[in-house]
């Protein structure tokens, strides 16, 4: 239920798993999940954040409320100034160097900088996205 959010997390570099894409569903499993990684669980469960040894309870169903929720609590939301983690999978961002091959639907990367998610492979770039992606988490801030 907290699939967008994560990928704004994941834009400021937060290391974010979204339990559905690692086919983590029942609560007992999403906190083994936590606690073998020593994540925080981010939920609007009530009962799933009580029963969270980190755990924080959201209240809105809007993720840009929901951000809104994690900056009034001191999280940090800042887009990091080139991207650390792919906002698909999480996994770890490369840059793209100038010679490699891209995909067609990618810009020149002699051109325009990109990077490479190492897990997925998918390519990222500093697009029309990115910008209205930063600009959603200044309002947020700003609000």
């Amino acid at each position: 239920m907290l699939g967008k959010l994560a990928v704004y997390l994941r834009l400021c570099g937060y290391d974010t798993v979204y339990a559905l894409d690692r086919d983590v569903e029942a609560d007992d499993a999403v906190l083994e999940l936590a606690e073998r990684e020593g994540r925080t669980v981010l939920t609007r469960d009530v009962h799933l954040s009580n029963r969270a040894e980190r755990g924080f309870l959201l209240t809105e169903r809007d993720p840009l409320d929901q951000l809104a929720e994690l900056a009034a609590a001191g999280l940090r939301l800042e887009p990091t100034d080139e991207p650390v983690r792919c906002g698909r999978c999480n996994g770890e961002m490369v840059a793209v160097g100038g010679d490699e091959v891209t995909p067609k639907y990618a810009p020149d990367p002699t051109d325009t900088a990109q990077w490479r998610c190492t897990a997925c492979g998918q390519v990222f770039w500093k697009g029309s996205h990115w910008d209205r992606m930063r600009e959603t988490l200044r309002e947020v801030r700003e609000s």
